[in-house]
């Protein structure tokens, strides 16, 4: 029995330190080790930079010409439309491109509606970019 007071007493201190229900000892997690690389991971996060949409120019006023620029010309310049819908019947495509460095978010937006005969009926351009903030003011 002299031999069990040692280990009874290292299990009732085991106990206590780490808590216990009905007889079974519930081990509670050292947060430290946990915490420190989720703080890492967040703050590494702000550094990373998000891209969504497809990149495409920023067009010039020149460039899109209502009621003759057609949708062939604008695959050319901007590429593939990321999005294509309807606005009161007329179709309309949609060039998006979004950024995220930091705390800083940039984006454009491209949305142009088609007449029936597949020419720029009307188009939209916005921008938070710099360069475009600088170009279009």
């Amino acid at each position: 029995m002299a031999k069990l007071a040692p280990s009874l007493a290292r299990a009732r201190t085991a106990a206590r330190l780490t808590g216990s229900k009905g007889g079974v000892i519930i081990a509670r997690m050292r947060w430290a080790p946990a915490i420190t690389p989720l703080i890492a991971l967040v703050l590494a996060s702000g550094c990373l930079s998000l891209k969504f949409g497809r990149e495409f120019p920023s067009p010039d006023r020149q460039l899109i010409v209502v009621g003759k620029t057609d949708k062939a010309a604008l695959e050319r310049i901007f590429g593939e439309p990321y999005q294509v819908g309807l606005d009161s019947g007329d179709q309309t495509w949609r060039w998006f491109f979004g950024q995220r460095e930091a705390s800083v978010e940039l984006s454009k937006d491209l949305s142009v509606r088609f007449n029936a005969d597949g020419f720029v009926k009307s188009y939209a351009f916005s921008s938070n970019f710099p360069d475009d903030m600088v170009r279009l003011r």
